[in-house]
């Protein structure tokens, strides 16, 4: 296999060290270890070489079994919906792409995405298998997304987020807080939440910080600068519902909508605006800029 396809499988593929058992082949611990996958589809998987060694090797369906061998397969979702939205890139050198994401796009894969994700139309797009997300921005928030595009220079970059490197500048669209006096400074302890994918206020010590504006107002509705220092899931969002102005058509705040399908004419009113910062590997000061905007 060649040394782009094997990256390929790193970037993309997932991961598994063999647990301990008494199989025969790698071919029955998978299909035991993920029971919710028939046998068949495995087979199918082994027979396209989407089921690799740990050199990148598509393995053969006889692989003896060994413990704690591994093996990267590639997840597959059976008639993946297609996502209609088309995602921007703002900027590209040998080391950093930047991505402007739309509203319900996933970053990277997770659960029913797959192939419809930010991370794999750009590899596609780039033909550059080593990209990897710098950070990550909520599927229903669209704006900036930082790419590492050479395994050389990613440690340098991946550095400027918990060094607090990187000025990230938010804009959101919610109701009206006329009680409340800006700017203002949120901070509170993030913890999970129920159902699982949620965060929650809770006691204890602070572990997230958000300064609030307010540039524009609009009867009922204000338009917010949204400043984060820490960036925790889903932070900006329970914070603006503390404030008692959760962000217009978020389905999981205040309250999780049942059922809710995508509404591509109504997304949720947020998002990543702009990133400064001084790039490690040039030396020069970055200061990108989202091309999408929120509508009242």
């Amino acid at each position: 296999m060649s040394t782009t396809s094997f990256c390929a499988a790193h970037t993309q593929a997932s991961t598994l060290y063999l647990p301990p058992g008494a199989w025969q082949t790698v071919l029955d611990c998978l299909c035991e270890h993920f029971s919710a996958i028939g046998r068949e589809q495995w087979l199918d998987r082994i027979a396209r070489g989407r089921v690799l060694d740990g050199h990148g090797v598509p393995i053969a369906l006889d692989l003896p079994y060994k413990e704690g061998l591994r093996i990267h397969y590639f997840r597959e979702v059976p008639d993946e919906k297609p996502i209609p939205v088309v995602e921007s890139i703002l900027y590209a050198d040998d080391h950093l792409v930047v991505a402007d994401k739309p509203h319900f796009l996933p970053v990277t894969p997770a659960g029913e995405f797959v192939e419809q994700t930010l991370l794999r139309r750009l590899i596609r797009r780039l033909d550059n298998p080593h990209l990897v997300p710098l950070h990550r921005i909520d599927r229903h928030t669209a704006g900036l997304v930082l790419f590492s595009a050479n395994p050389k220079s990613r440690s340098a970059y991946q550095s400027l987020f918990p060094a607090r490197q990187i000025e990230k500048r938010y804009e959101a669209i919610a109701r009206a807080l006329p009680d409340l006096c800006f700017p203002l400074v949120h901070k509170s302890r993030l913890i999970d939440g129920e159902p699982f994918f949620r965060m929650r206020e809770g006691p204890g010590a602070s572990n997230t910080e958000t300064a609030v504006e307010v540039r524009e107002k609009n009867g009922d509705l204000w338009r917010y600068g949204l400043y984060p220092v820490t960036g925790k899931k889903h932070q900006l969002r329970v914070h603006m519902t503390a404030l008692g102005a959760s962000i217009c058509n978020d389905p999981f705040y205040p309250q999780v909508l049942k059922d809710v399908v995508d509404d591509y004419a109504n997304p949720l009113k947020l998002l990543a605006q702009g990133l400064r910062f001084v790039d490690p590997v040039s030396g020069q000061e970055r200061n990108f800029e989202s091309a999408i905007t929120l509508p009242w």
